[in-house]
């Protein structure tokens, strides 16, 4: 009995060694003082679109259409001859579509071929890619008319709204801590997305050879494009 009380004694020191368990629950404590909180800012803009895209096309019907796609190929082929000579530095020249399909009677035999073959302008100089469609109108008609925004002026533009889109977001986390009747905040996780309007909307042309003197008659005045940043994210709000 003597050596079994003796071994209860010398354990006492053991568990006075132990570090209170307040102290260990110190950290949870602390973390219960921030509250997370989940916000939004958003900034938008019109921006000027700065791209003119003119598609002229040229169309023929055969009876053959090996012997149709070699003359819409050989149309194609001259009008680009002809746009080489006179084109503006600032047009960029390239073909599109090209295609053959059939057509059929009214009992669904095929009674003939239709084919299309179609040449681009792309420029930022509105005039110099209205003219040399006009030039080219001989050859092929125009069939659309599209503006679009250029990757260069919609980066500049989300660089601008980026920086007010976060303003807004950090305005907002504060406003929020202290109407929460927090002191401060910390950001714990943020996003950036950035868009635009989306696709360019065709203006299309009738199907008819515009000549040189009319180029003035093709609508050549673009509109406005919406280009849009959104931040997101959490803060956690803190005393």
């Amino acid at each position: 009995m003597k050596k079994t009380a003796l071994a209860l004694l010398l354990c006492v020191p053991a568990f006075a060694a132990l570090p209170p368990a307040q102290a260990q629950t110190e950290p949870a404590s602390t973390k219960a003082a921030e509250s997370l909180l989940s916000l939004d800012a958003q900034a938008s803009a019109e921006v000027p679109q700065d791209v003119i895209h003119l598609t002229l096309f040229y169309e023929q019907q055969g009876n053959d259409p090996a012997q149709l796609s070699a003359a819409l190929n050989q149309r194609t082929a001259q009008a680009l001859r002809t746009a080489d000579s006179i084109a503006h530095e600032a047009v960029t020249i390239h073909t599109g579509t090209l295609s053959v399909s059939p057509s059929t009677d009214r009992d669904g035999k095929i009674s003939g071929w239709r084919g299309r073959s179609e040449l681009i302008l792309e420029s930022h100089d509105f005039g110099a890619a209205a003219s040399l469609a006009g030039r080219l109108s001989d050859s092929m008609q125009i069939g659309a008319v599209v503006f679009s925004l250029s990757p260069e002026s919609e980066r500049a533009a989300q660089a601008k709204l980026s920086l007010s889109a976060i303003a807004s977001f950090r305005q907002q986390a504060q406003s929020a801590a202290q109407a929460f009747g927090y002191n401060s905040y910390v950001v714990r996780d943020v996003h950036v997305n950035r868009s635009n309007g989306g696709a360019p909307r065709p203006m299309f042309m009738m199907a008819r050879a515009v000549g040189a003197n009319e180029t003035s008659s093709i609508p050549v005045e673009a509109g406005d494009q919406t280009v849009t940043v959104s931040v997101s994210g959490t803060v956690a709000l803190q005393h």
